[in-house]
């Protein structure tokens, strides 16, 4: 599914730059702008500011009169932010995951006893990795039993 997502918006750039269009550049502007938006909206400058404009929104409502316009503004102000972070905060998840796999894959690599076949996990179908977890769980159960048996041949 997820090689069949890369393969669509691959096509999509492909045709972008066949239009002239520099998606490098527009890619590496984005990640830029993502990283630096994910960084201050992660920071609790950023929420307390949050919370200040909603107090400044609910003092403002006698002003206005509660009307339709003042509960207008906060709603359309929020779906604008909430859908524009749902683009900036995946960009970042993405790229995240994207390191760790990387840092992963090279421990696996490293290690000589490491199963190489475990490399690219992330693009197996759900039942392969439902196999291979359900292996992975008959191991630590039987890892258990021994730390167990130990214990008890201790006492």
């Amino acid at each position: 599914m997820a090689q069949k997502a890369e393969e669509i918006l691959d096509s999509v750039e492909q045709w972008f730059q066949n239009k002239g269009i520099d998606t490098r550049r527009w890619n590496t502007r984005f990640d830029r702008f993502a990283r630096f938006a994910a960084r201050l909206a992660g920071r609790p400058v950023a929420f307390n500011i949050a919370i200040f404009i909603i107090l400044l929104w609910m003092l403002s409502g006698p002003v206005f009169g509660f009307s339709d316009t003042w509960q207008l503004i906060i709603n359309t102000a929020t779906t604008i932010v909430t859908f524009l972070m749902v683009f900036i905060i995946q960009h970042t998840q993405n790229r995240d995951t994207d390191a760790i796999q990387i840092k992963l894959d090279e421990l696996i690599r490293a290690v000589d006893q490491a199963e190489n076949r475990l490399l690219d996990l992330e693009e197996m179908e759900e039942e392969e990795l439902e196999i291979l977890r359900n292996r992975y769980l008959e191991l630590a159960r039987r890892a258990r039993e021994e730390l167990e048996e130990r214990k008890g041949a201790k006492s």
